[in-house]
């Protein structure tokens, strides 16, 4: 029966009348002719009977046979006309097509696959043509619920053409590529949103589809596959797992143990921080399956598989996903908790596995499992219910022949489209994706009630699952409401987000590191954020202490100097700055140098020049960061009590944020998401968001060995090391980075090496380590002084151990007794002079002649130095001979003489350390490194601040006198920052640091060097700011960590009158003298005592296991 008209603008055409334009598009004898009938025979249609007309005239099975006619190539070429012609006029003028080509005749995607194969390019371009306007008019849910299906089952087909094959590929990583965040319209942005995450729920079976691809026989797919997969891995906008994909996708290509082993390897060392969605599980669920079921696992893969299983599932938040994916783990874990042969291993299944039953909203209870509350999502079978009761309330189908089959496929077709929908919640999708289906099957009008009622029917589902819409109208001042994406660098860090400020509130603007916070707020400021309101319209000022290019002018003239603040007039400049602590009159505050300010005060200034500039919005990046204890309560008040200060800050204090901020602006997925309350309002609804800020709301805490005794230093306040005049060049400088500089330290030392750069601070710090030597002048140290150093690149120091673990790097460098890395300098590595000098020989007026030195082997203490015992070359041990240390040096053996030193040093060091895993983890966790990321985490896969902590154990491993940080700010969070204040203030040897942290060397360092231009000049003793520590209190002992301690002079020797400085303790130009404790004479009495102590030691030791060694009997014994 052929269908009725339904359009005004024309008649149905007769069945002659489609035959003659269908015999024209398969017989034409010129390509022309058929393409003209082609495109003719789709206008005919669409304007008459429309979809309907494709099934009444037999168009499609018409088109079918003639696509597979493997004799006449000119009927082959014409139904890819024809598929063109219809792909490219109906869907944009009859969204009911879709349905038709895609649901009820996918063999029509699959004639044009299979076209791609043809001998003849006209057929092969034709093909190509009308699958291209095919994709070009559907929409995101479409080309996910249509295309993709039929796309999935042809590459399914054992008898599809690899060339139908690597097109499907195209198809499958275009769609994947066109789902990439870009800069184009809010539309369009928002389409590849749905798009996005609509394949991402699909990556499971897709996932398995192209992993076959990558093996095929035929070299052509295998390389089409892996550039789909590859495609396929950036929709899972995931930023711990972006840098493991290509090792995923390697163990996906190449299915070995080995390359399984790597994966799995580089899974273990992730911190995982971000919430963990379906496709991140779509990609890992099959590669930890294949590692669990493989019965030749080793333990180590095993533990590394569980620790993964254990840290991605604590991160997956929705019941559904876990349910969908962990139960394909369930089993390997569970046989990991039972059959494990270690019992650690097992340890680690049986956590991973009480996880997993959590995040699948199962609880274990004993051997059994009971289920859990269950979230569900909406489901097509749901929708339909609803979409058919509203069809039929607003008058049912037309009912023309064929409309019940076509109803009967666009219902199914329909509901799942509006299910993805309401699962991604973007309901105001649903009306645009129910009426164009509807429009033909319906009477004028029916069709947008239908799409409406259903619409409020999910608003109002909606609104009962999660609760009703914060209403935004609550009476307040707008001042901004802006739409604007913001990229950097190529980088895209927010697109077609909203921003919406109400006058008074105080926004916190909270992501993870990188997530591009500072550069929007920088961006605002200097008005280059398109979209945001230009500074005429909404006035912002951002607040940073960046006054240093004027620090020679006083803070009234500050003011004045700038013309925007200047029109405010002198008096109420005076006021706004009187009204944040800057006092009026000549010696007032506001009379004071801008250079004299601190970290506070500067915050204060600008926070007062915004307030002058009348700022609609203040832009508070880190102000924290510069403020002491008081000022941060200072500027804590000053904002809640300005309620007509509207801020925006980022800050990683949460404190300061939960203290502060009435509403919460969240980065989640490239959008500005908005939460009304602080930041601990936040996390109650978005548990994750606490991930961001575990630094601050957990101190992180340090604990430094104790320096151990130097033999001979029975006072603090005594120096143990001393450079004297020295000077030093480097290779090829035109002027020298030191002059004349002359410094000393003791163990009570806390000293800042301040000054500009370039002035000379890092040198002088490598000439009084040892580093470098001078050309001029002279180093001394104790010979037993064991320094901890940590370099200005602090990773220079295990960026040539990145294979091993922190474990294993610890045991590398202490392996034989003596730091190895203190071997590698320059003052210890023997020159040719060195070895030659080895060669001489030498007479010490013994009587026994002329000899070479072989070694030094042993040492004790003479007068007021040491002496040595030297072995001869081809002597016997017998005629060692004791010479003192002096006479080596004269006779130049002073790096022999220093590298004893630092053995006995580092053996004094190390006399109380066990080189044992144990113990090295214990010390990492003193340093603030995880025990498990110190043993089983190579060091390449740290981040920076991780690595530096091993530096940090490193140098404190044999319990260094003297710790020496070369800018310890520059690669240290604030945090951890904050922890190793703490550990310096409370440690007992002396310490040195270069820093441009005034913050930093205020609360810790009462003595500061200024270096400048190669000289040294002493600024004097200063009383720390103890307030800046949270522990300590007015009149507490700390305060007498401000003893002076230390002296410094150039050139001219310094007048301050320090017991040091003043030359109490030595002269500058004395060699350096370590006195020993003089002997008392022994009474009869005091030596039987000592018989007894030493007798009953004996017999201890008798009585101990077998290898303890034996205690020695000295004279010079406390007991």
């Amino acid at each position: 029966m052929l269908p009725v008209m339904v359009s005004s603008k024309s008649a149905a055409p007769s069945p002659e009348d489609v035959a003659q334009i269908t015999n024209t598009i398969y017989t034409a004898k010129q390509s022309q002719q058929s393409l003209d009938a082609a495109y003719a025979l789709a206008d005919v249609l669409l304007n008459s009977v429309g979809s309907r007309g494709l099934a009444a005239y037999g168009i499609i099975p018409e088109i079918i046979k003639a696509a597979t006619n493997k004799k006449d190539a000119a009927r082959r070429e014409g139904a890819m006309f024809a598929l063109g012609a219809i792909f490219e006029r109906f869907p944009p003028k009859s969204r009911l097509s879709e349905v038709i080509f895609l649901v009820q005749e996918p063999g029509l995607i699959s004639c044009a696959l299979d076209a791609l194969a043809d001998r003849q390019s006209s057929v092969k371009e034709g093909a190509k043509y009308a699958l291209d306007a095919l994709y070009g008019h559907l929409s995101a849910e479409a080309k996910v619920f249509g295309l993709m299906p039929t796309v999935m089952d042809y590459l399914r087909k054992v008898t599809g053409k690899w060339q139908g094959a690597v097109a499907g590929l195209e198809l499958l990583s275009r769609m994947a590529d066109d789902a990439k965040m870009g800069m184009e319209s809010r539309e369009v942005e928002q389409s590849k949103d749905v798009l996005r995450e609509a394949m991402g729920r699909q990556l499971a079976s897709l996932i398995p589809i192209v992993e076959t691809g990558m093996h095929d026989l035929k070299a052509e797919v295998t390389k089409q596959a892996l550039k789909t997969m590859n495609s396929l891995t950036e929709l899972l906008q995931n930023d711990d797992v972006a840098p493991r994909i290509p090792l995923l996708v390697k163990s996906i290509e190449d299915p070995s143990m080995e390359a399984l082993k790597k994966a799995i390897h580089a899974l273990s060392q992730t911190t995982f921080v971000t919430v963990v969605t379906s496709p991140v599980l779509a990609l890992i669920t099959p590669i930890l399956e294949r590692v669990l079921n493989n019965p030749s696992t080793t333990q180590e893969v095993l533990r590394q598989t569980a620790v993964v299983v254990e840290n991605l599932t604590k991160l997956v938040h929705d019941p559904v996903e876990a349910r969908t994916f962990l139960p394909k783990l369930k089993p390997g874990v569970q046989g990991i908790q039972d059959h494990a042969s270690l019992p650690e291993v097992r340890d680690i299944g049986s956590r991973a596995l009480a996880v997993m039953l959590k995040a699948m909203g199962e609880i274990q209870t004993g051997d059994s499992t009971k289920a859990g509350a269950v979230v569900e999502r909406t489901k097509p079978e749901e929708v339909e219910v609803v979409l058919e009761k509203e069809v039929q309330q607003n008058g049912g189908l037309l009912n023309y022949p064929g409309d019940a089959e076509l109803w009967a496929s666009a219902k199914r077709y329909v509901s799942t489209i509006v299910a993805e929908d309401l699962n991604q919640r973007r309901l105001e999708r649903i009306i645009r994706n129910i009426v164009p289906y509807l429009q033909p099957l319906l009477d004028v009008g029916k069709a947008e009630l239908v799409a409406e009622n259903v619409h409020k029917h999910y608003v109002a589902e909606d609104e009962r699952k999660y609760g009703e819409p914060v209403k935004e109208d609550d009476g307040e001042i707008e001042i901004v409401n802006a739409n604007f994406s913001l990229g950097y660098g190529g980088m895209l860090l927010l697109s077609h987000t909203n921003m919406r400020l109400l006058k008074g509130h105080r926004y916190g603007l909270c992501g993870r590191n990188g997530a591009g916070k500072s550069t929007l707020m920088r961006s605002i400021a200097t008005g280059k954020l398109d979209g945001f309101p230009p500074q005429d319209e909404v006035k912002t000022c951002f607040v940073e202490h960046n006054q240093g290019e004027d620090a020679e002018i006083t803070i009234l003239e500050y003011c004045l100097k700038d013309p925007e603040i200047q029109k405010e007039g002198q008096e109420r400049i005076e006021n706004v700055l009187e009204e944040v602590g800057f006092t009026r009159g000549p010696e007032g505050r506001q009379q004071q140098k801008v250079g004299s300010l601190s970290g506070g005060w500067k915050m204060k200034l600008a926070l007062a020049r915004a307030m002058l500039m009348r700022a609609d919005v203040f832009l508070l990046d880190e102000p924290t960061n510069h403020l002491d204890v008081g000022n941060v309560k200072w500027l804590q008040d000053y904002l809640k009590t300005h309620t007509d200060i509207t801020s925006l800050i980022v800050s990683h204090d949460s404190g300061f944020l939960d203290e502060v901020c009435t509403d919460i602006y969240n980065y989640e997925n490239k959008k500005l998401v908005h939460y009304k309350g602080n930041l601990a309002d936040l996390v109650k609804v978005r548990p994750e968001a606490k991930s961001y800020y575990t630094l601050s709301d957990s101190q992180v805490s340090f604990k430094f060995p104790p320096p151990g005794i130097l033999t001979g230093v029975k006072s603090s306040t005594r120096s143990i090391l001393r450079m004297t005049d020295c000077s030093f060049t480097y290779p090829g400088a035109s002027k020298p980075s030191l002059q004349n500089v002359t410094a000393q330290l003791t163990l009570s030392s806390r000293v800042a090496i301040i000054g500009p750069n370039g002035a000379g601070k890092s040198t002088m710090i490598k000439v009084l380590t040892g580093e470098v030597i001078p050309q001029t002048g002279r180093v001394e140290k104790h010979p037993n002084l064991r320094i901890g150093y940590i370099k200005q690149h602090a990773l220079e120091h295990v960026e040539m151990h990145l294979e091993k673990t922190p474990n294993q790097y610890l045991q590398w460098r202490y392996a034989h007794g003596d730091d190895r890395e203190v071997l590698m300098k320059q003052t210890r590595i023997l020159t040719d002079e060195d070895k030659a000098q080895m060669e001489k020989w030498i007479d010490i007026g013994d009587g026994r002649g002329q000899r070479q030195l072989e070694a030094l082997i042993g040492r004790q203490k003479y007068k007021k130095t040491f002496q040595y015992e030297v072995k001869w070359k081809n002597w016997l041990p017998k005629y060692n001979t004791m010479v003192s240390r002096e006479t080596l040096s004269d006779l130049g053996y002073q790096k022999i003489i220093q590298e004893f030193d630092d053995h006995e040093a580092s053996r004094e060091g190390l006399g109380f350390r066990q080189l044992e895993p144990k113990v090295i983890s214990k010390h990492f966790e003193d340093v603030g490194l995880d025990p498990e990321i110190a043993n089983h985490n190579e060091i390449s896969g740290l981040s920076g601040g991780q690595k530096v902590k091993v530096v940090l154990a490193g140098a404190m491993w044999n319990n260094p006198h003297l710790l020496v940080l070369d800018e310890p700010t520059n690669f240290l969070d604030r945090d951890s920052l904050g922890g190793l204040a703490v550990a310096i203030r409370d440690y007992k040897g002396g310490v040195v640091m270069i820093s441009h942290n005034e913050e930093f060397v205020g609360a810790l360092c009462p003595e500061q060097w200024h270096v400048d231009n190669g000289r040294l000049t002493q600024k004097g003793h200063l009383a720390v700011s103890l307030d800046r520590f949270e522990d300590s209190r007015p009149g507490s002992s700390l305060a007498s960590s401000a003893a002076p301690s230390t002296a410094a002079s150039s050139a001219a020797p310094s007048t301050t009158g320090t017991p040091i400085g003043s030359g109490a303790q030595s002269e500058d130009d004395s060699p350096m003298k370590f006195k020993a404790a003089k002997k008392k004479k022994m009474t009869k009495k005091d030596k039987k005592e000592r018989e007894v102590r030493r007798r009953l030691r004996h017999i201890e030791w008798l009585n101990s296991p077998k290898g303890t060694p034996h205690p020695k009997d000295t004279d010079d014994e406390e007991e």
